[in-house]
């Protein structure tokens, strides 16, 4: 079966901790690359209420095959009670990048 290429997004109320769960998704090969942007300003429903606040945003660039493990892993590390954790995937990837994260993601 060939490989799905997907990008989860992830946000974090800092950037030590976007660091710190990009660090330890990358050392247990969940993703071949995770960028981190930001600050940015996220405004959202919580506990009946809009909110806002600034946030750093993760773009990870995984398979899809990981996503359960990817997902268990962001939950163990993130300080919100209930985090974004979205997959999208990827329609078209040129063949080169596509060897290049399976590699990177192989154990």
């Amino acid at each position: 079966m060939p490989t799905e290429a997907i990008q989860v997004i992830t946000t974090t109320a800092d950037r030590k901790e976007a660091d710190a769960i990009a660090e330890e998704i990358l050392k247990q090969r969940l993703a071949a690359c995770v960028q981190i942007g930001g600050p940015i300003d996220s405004s959202y429903w919580w506990n009946s209420r809009i909110e806002t606040s600034r946030e750093f945003i993760l773009t990870i660039k995984t398979r899809r095959d990981l996503f359960p493990r990817l997902e268990a892993a962001i939950l163990a590390l993130h300080s919100y009670e209930q985090p974004e954790i979205l997959a999208v995937a990827a329609v078209e990837v040129t063949p080169g990048y596509l060897k290049w994260l399976e590699e990177q993601t192989a154990k």
